[in-house]
């Protein structure tokens, strides 16, 4: 069963494959291939028998009813060509009718359409910013796999392609981080003609801001909670319980653990923009402090890469303290 995530890459990939203008006929012949197939698969379950009574019931209803309507001409034939000329109005009248209808809606649907083919454009841009990063990180793998893994010091692989895969991961990885301020720029570009100027004054303070904090979670994660974590995990074994780690699964660990923070660190400036369009105040932060506990240690449960108290307190601890940041920028700086 395909979920949510799957089918916005799927949505996202026939995007930058088809383009905007052949989404609909694709989805159209998705749709009617899927039909099909059912119906091919179905079991006829209405009976032949019924089927003749139905067709011939039809039939005496359409004779009965042609026969009453041979009545009605005879009966009333001075009102045939005034009830005929009114038809040929109503249809006319009809047909102008859906002709602006469809005009109506081909005008609808180019901003919409223009929107898309603008959105293509984006993603694609982000992609090539994506690929020519991990061009650049591909010179400097061999120091990034180094920094990865110090915190365990060595790192095995279980199955052949393991490590290749592996590697190919980091370097995606990795040029993805390279091209985040570009994906950033590419976002504030694809939003800009929407915003007035005060709003594009905002924007263009707060995309880079963004990129900052993103990467000082991502820096705060590597530097002081992957070390914590690892040591952790490590002193739980013993001289007869060693630890060996899988270059796959602990990269899925890193990455698990690290990129979340990213998004983390973009807490105070979601509260501080909040705050300037009025709908919080340092008031409503401090009421609903309890509740941001709870909160904190339930999504650091959800997002932590491993089911301990340790990694869920570290991931914990820093939202509450990026919170109660966002709260005193809002309470003594803006004073809202």
């Amino acid at each position: 069963m395909l979920g949510v995530p799957e089918l916005v890459i799927i949505l996202i990939i026939g995007l930058v494959i088809f383009g905007p203008g052949k989404l609909p006929d694709v989805g159209k012949a998705l749709g009617r291939s899927v039909h099909e197939f059912k119906e091919a698969n179905k079991e006829d379950t209405i009976d032949v028998t019924e089927k003749s009574k139905q067709l011939a019931e039809n039939d005496k209803k359409d004779k009965e009813g042609g026969a009453a309507m041979a009545e009605q001409q005879e009966s009333v034939p001075a009102a045939v060509p005034a009830a005929a000329a009114a038809d040929d109005d109503a249809v006319m009248t009809a047909s102008g009718a859906d002709d602006d209808a469809e005009a109506a809606e081909d005008e609808g649907e180019m901003p919409l359409l223009a929107h898309l083919v603008e959105l293509r454009k984006r993603i694609i841009r982000s992609l090539l910013a994506v690929a020519v990063g991990s061009g650049i990180t591909y010179f400097f793998l061999d120091d990034i796999m180094k920094a990865l893994t110090a915190p365990v010091g060595k790192v095995y692989y279980m199955q052949p392609a393991e490590a290749f895969f592996t590697y190919i991961k980091v370097d995606v990885f990795a040029g993805f981080l390279l091209a985040i301020p570009f994906i950033f720029y590419e976002v504030w570009e694809f939003f800009l003609p929407a915003l007035r100027k005060n709003e594009r004054r905002v924007l263009g303070i707060v995309v880079p801001a963004s990129v900052v904090m993103f990467f000082a979670g991502i820096a705060f994660s590597f530097v002081l909670v992957l070390p914590a974590a690892v040591k952790f995990f490590i002193g739980v074994g013993s001289e007869d319980l060693q630890a060996l780690f899988s270059i796959d699964k602990y990269f899925d660990f890193v990455l698990a653990l690290i990129i979340p923070f990213g998004f983390i660190f973009e807490l105070p400036l979601v509260i501080i923009i909040l705050a300037k369009m009025g709908f919080i105040t340092s008031k409503y932060l401090g009421r609903k402090q309890r509740i941001v506990v709870f909160l904190a240690f339930v999504i650091a449960a959800v997002i932590s890469p491993s089911p301990d108290v340790i990694t869920q307190c570290l991931i914990a601890i820093p939202m509450l303290l990026l919170y109660e940041i966002g709260y005193l920028v809002v309470r003594f700086i803006m004073k809202k």
